[in-house]
């Protein structure tokens, strides 16, 4: 931990970039979805699932991930985030392009602390090699990030471009034109696609129920696609760093958001929407809602200059992987237990609303202290 206001780690926590830089929009766009990690989707499931209008169901719904095919707004989540760490590469790597040597320590130091960070969420501590989860979340952004800053300081613009295309095409032909063994080709139920067969033949480790079972929904042939969604980050953020006027600049990223979004959407009729799976089609369908809702957070606060409330969301994204790694070793519940016990104990049916409100309050609380200290997480 550091308490610099001059951190860096490639848009995965607060940056180094000074603020003249650096986009406000980026950090408050990252804590606008770990909002959503850090208990946001329990506090208005249980509003929505106490309210009494009748689209409150239908909204909660959307708080909950698809069991296999199609797209609700929570499976945006991590999507979005491996897009905005993309974003962020350009604003920290861009001097280093042409002079790789120069970064590469740098680029696999956050790679692997990443990654053994992932492994220490998992527990591998306790040293229980057989059952413990290889993959995951962290794991997936350290990759993702590792293997996307090395292309880009090493690639030219269009052979990025290339690179996305052809990353999107190849997974594409691997799910549907590849028989599995024992299976078929082209087949993308949770037991029969070519990524779970891969996972359950060479992942070590346990492949658990909660994470589709047949294969890891972070799993192995599936890094790959993930990747291309880090590139579009790439580009977003190349993007706003160009000579274009603010106001071109939102219009484009916006633009090519919807352009995304509605290839993704026809893709999807013969290469389905899948999450798990991370298919070419679910890449370009995401990616073109985070680079609208980058579009909509870039013209309000860096463009429009609405600055004052975003701070509420700038405060969790300084920080997201701090929060996501302390809530799973700190009990926010029991604190908000001993802190507003009191208070749900009189809210009757609105209790458990109480208390997810208390685990959000004393999460964003103690975020705060740490942003008004400068203290961030660095690697």
């Amino acid at each position: 931990m550091t308490n610099s206001a001059n951190n860096s780690n490639g848009g995965l926590g607060k940056s180094s970039d000074s603020q003249s830089s650096r986009l406000m929009s980026i950090d408050a766009l990252r804590g606008f979805d770990m909002f959503w990690i850090m208990g946001g989707d329990d506090f208005f499931a249980l509003l929505l699932g106490a309210s009494s209008f009748a689209w409150a169901p239908a909204l909660k719904e959307q708080l909950e991930h698809v069991e296999w095919q199609g797209f609700r707004f929570y499976d945006l989540i991590f999507p979005l985030f491996l897009f905005l760490v993309g974003c962020a590469i350009p604003f920290s790597l861009e001097k280093y392009r042409g002079e790789p040597g120069r970064v590469y320590a740098r680029i696999l130091r956050r790679t692997v602390l990443l990654i053994a960070m992932g492994l220490i969420y998992n527990q591998i501590q306790a040293l229980d090699w057989k059952n413990v989860r290889w993959m995951g979340v962290l794991q997936r952004i350290g990759i993702c990030y590792g293997v996307t800053a090395i292309l880009f300081v090493q690639l030219k613009t269009k052979d990025l471009i290339a690179l996305f295309v052809g990353i999107l095409l190849v997974y594409w032909a691997m799910l549907t034109l590849v028989p599995v063994p024992g299976g078929s080709a082209g087949v993308l139920t949770p037991s029969g696609n070519l990524a779970g067969y891969i996972d359950r033949a060479f992942l070590p480790g346990k492949i658990l129920p909660l994470y589709y079972g047949h294969g890891d929904n972070e799993g192995l042939l599936s890094t790959l696609p993930a990747i291309a969604t880090t590139l579009l980050g790439v580009f977003s953020g190349m993007l706003l760093q160009s000579k274009l006027t603010p106001w071109g600049k939102a219009s484009v990223l916006a633009l090519a958001g919807i352009v995304c979004v509605v290839a993704g959407d026809a893709w999807g009729n013969v290469f389905p929407i899948i999450k798990n799976l991370w298919t070419s089609s679910f890449v370009l369908y995401a990616g073109g809602w985070s680079m609208m809702l980058l579009a909509i957070f870039y013209t309000i606060i860096d463009v429009i200059g609405w600055r004052s409330w975003a701070w509420i969301w700038v405060v969790i994204g300084a920080n997201a992987i701090t929060i996501y790694l302390a809530q799973r070793f700190i009990s926010f519940e029991g604190i908000s237990k001993f802190l507003f016990g009191g208070v749900a104990s009189l809210s009757g049916n609105y209790k458990a609303l109480v208390l997810a409100g208390g685990v959000l309050v004393i999460k964003w609380a103690l975020l705060a202290f740490m942003y008004r200290h400068r203290i961030f997480l660095r690697f």
